[in-house]
């Protein structure tokens, strides 16, 4: 079988081209380097570099892709918020071009990274389940959601198998520590390096934050299974960016208070995630948990 893995040199799309050739899968890559890293390439790979917004798109797929891993975004709430035609451009018109070029060469099915972090908007106090109603606030949030109702649209026109996984907030070796989101890896570099640590709000704001190892296992398991549904990818758990700067200040050894900043525009207070259908469909579940995650990912920015 053969898998085009888009936003393939990126933080979580690296590491699931890295599982696919372990498991013997021919990949094809497709990115285009404006936030994933060459070094991220796996050799094994065959690669282009290429946009997906850009009609040469259409080269990847000549390949002979059997399945469509789609994992290249603008995946920056902020910057959604600050220039939503861009974040349009890229998230919506580029997965069109996706599934046009899925349909057009009769692709089996394709897996999409949907995000659980912003589609529900505000959660209360019961996590939301996949039959929860959505109301995302960023233009990331509404991007996303559109391009699952672009993924039923497809299946129904065309018979193309879909599935979307509603990620939480992962986090793992390999995000980015210089960008705007990934408070995980962001925390990482600035406590090694022993610089001021910024926390926006009064850092009571919580999130599921779920190992990216675990989120390439659903990767995995959805190349078979779960076809033409939607899956929440998380822990269940909560944890506030306060009790976060805790526990990674404790593994870092960081001596300094945080610094608190006004809170961000577009920020939400509360979200998580209900993972008992991918438990129960997909036979996914958590296995590593928030200490053992960060333990991992620390000492990866400490080699890097």
């Amino acid at each position: 079988m053969k898998i085009l893995v888009t936003g393939g040199a990126g933080f979580i799309g690296s590491n699931v081209v890295d599982a696919y050739i372990d498991k013997g899968y021919e990949v094809v890559v497709v990115d285009d380097l404006s936030s994933g890293k060459k070094e991220n390439l796996n050799k094994k790979a065959k690669f282009y570099k290429l946009d997906i917004c850009d009609k040469a798109l259409e080269e990847a797929f000549e390949e002979g892709i059997d399945i469509v891993n789609h994992h290249a975004a603008q995946v920056d709430v902020r910057r959604s918020i600050a220039d939503p035609a861009v974040d349009a451009r890229i998230n919506i018109e580029g997965s069109l071009n996706i599934l046009e070029n899925c349909r057009k060469y009769n692709i089996k099915k394709i897996i999409f990274a949907s995000s659980g972090g912003v589609i529900y908007g505000e959660c209360g106090s019961v996590p939301p389940n996949e039959d929860s109603p959505t109301s995302p606030i960023s233009p990331y949030g509404i991007s996303k959601y559109a391009m699952e109702c672009y993924l039923s649209s497809y299946e129904k026109i065309y018979g193309l198998r879909y599935t979307a996984l509603r990620y939480g907030n992962v986090y793992g070796p390999r995000q980015d520590p210089y960008g705007e989101a990934g408070v995980v890896a962001i925390f990482s570099r600035k406590m090694l390096n022993n610089e001021e640590v910024d926390i926006f709000g009064d850092g009571e704001q919580v999130r599921d934050y779920v190992y990216v190892g675990d989120v390439v296992k659903a990767n995995i398991l959805c190349l078979e299974n779960g076809n033409n549904e939607i899956f929440n990818i998380g822990t269940g758990k909560c944890t506030s960016v306060n009790q976060l700067f805790s526990e990674m200040k404790q593994l870092t050894h960081y001596s300094k208070e945080a610094v608190y900043k006004p809170r961000r525009a577009g920020e939400l207070i509360r979200s998580s995630l209900d993972v008992g259908k991918a438990e129960k469909k997909l036979g996914w579940k958590e296995e590593v948990n928030l200490t053992q995650g960060l333990k991992k990912t620390i000492d990866f920015f400490m080699k890097h």
